[in-house]
């Protein structure tokens, strides 16, 4: 396989301003890869800087297949985005990207509503997003590992303590269109229903389970 310019693959957007992220979940890479099947050219725009909402530099089916991130920074921008790759591409597009509506089904919704409320508006509905690649298309969750080594919000589903360290947060973009209000009241909820044992009371069987299946999907479009 040959993938123009680059093959890569990220669970979860860079914060605003950020630091590059660290090297993703290879579980989770894999669902992409075998979902591109045997195409032996496959577009990755992430790879493209400055891409925006531009007219992608490549004739009309120039590729066996496409992969792609949908974390642009707005609804608008993804579906364009999503928009040029099918024109480019005679074969599969495949996006990882994030169902908003079932991002407030995850248990930070009890913590922190604002910053799933964020999350969810920055992401467009599947159903838009089907649309816009054409064809026939599929939609299927993606399994979180219990140890996932992404650090998106879900990553921590069973492992709370972590969203408590502020680097690990500050990798969730939603986080950075908060204000500090929000996040110091997090902390102080969180911190004080994991001494009371009131997190595990209600959340604590997630501790246990080996995959979660929440807002991340995986869509695999051919025309």
């Amino acid at each position: 396989m040959t993938t123009v310019p680059a093959a890569r693959h990220r669970a979860g957007g860079s914060p605003r301003g950020g630091t590059p992220r660290p090297s993703p979940d290879e579980r989770i890479a894999q669902v992409v890869a075998e979902a591109l099947g045997s195409a032996r050219t496959v577009l990755d725009p992430d790879a493209l800087p400055g891409l925006g909402t531009t007219r992608l530099p490549f004739g009309d089916g120039r590729f066996d297949a496409a992969m792609m991130l949908c974390n642009a920074p707005g609804v608008s921008d993804a579906l364009s985005r999503l928009g040029e790759l099918r024109r480019v591409t005679r074969g599969p597009v495949v996006v990882l990207a994030t169902d908003p509506s079932r991002v407030r089904s995850f248990w930070l919704d009890r913590y922190a509503p604002e910053v799933l409320a964020v999350e969810a508006r920055r992401h467009p509905p599947i159903a838009d997003l089907t649309a816009v690649l054409g064809g026939s298309a599929e939609v299927r969750s993606v399994p979180v590992p219990l140890d996932c080594t992404d650090t998106f919000d879900e990553a921590y589903y069973g492992r709370p303590e972590k969203l408590l360290d502020p680097s690990a947060r500050q990798a969730g973009s939603a986080w950075s269109f908060v204000d500090d209000r929000v996040r110091e009241e997090f902390d102080t909820t969180l911190r004080r229903e994991l001494r009371s044992g009131e997190w595990d009371e209600r959340f604590g069987h997630l501790r246990r389970r080996p995959v979660y299946e929440g807002s991340l999907v995986i869509v695999r479009a051919i025309p």
